[in-house]
């Protein structure tokens, strides 16, 4: 179950970070410049003033941990992070393998 949960959560990241590729490619055409919406924006967009209470919570704990850390992943592009954290996601839900060597008969 929590296999089928990982795989269908990493499916949706990776749909919306092609969504969210093609919005950006978008509005990069249009202005005319290179343009991304930030991991930052998106959690701004979907968590509203909770995501402002992040920065304190976070330097309550480390206040270097804020700075050189997690202010660099807001800044990044929220596609790519999508992809990769779908990927994972789908890579951590897969199957087990088959172990190879063992005897099937006893």
């Amino acid at each position: 179950m929590l296999r089928f949960l990982a795989r269908l959560s990493g499916m949706f990241l990776i749909a919306a970070g092609f969504v969210g590729l093609v919005i950006d490619g978008t509005r990069s055409i249009a202005n005319g410049a290179l343009s991304f919406t930030a991991v930052g924006e998106v959690g701004f967009r979907l968590f509203g003033d909770r995501y402002l209470q992040l920065q304190p919570a976070v330097e309550k704990v480390h206040r270097l941990l804020w700075d050189p850390i997690l202010l660099k992943i807001t800044l990044a592009p929220a596609a790519p992070f999508g992809f990769a954290l779908g990927a994972l996601l789908i890579w951590l839900g897969r199957k087990p393998e088959e172990p190879i060597g063992y005897a099937t008969r006893r």
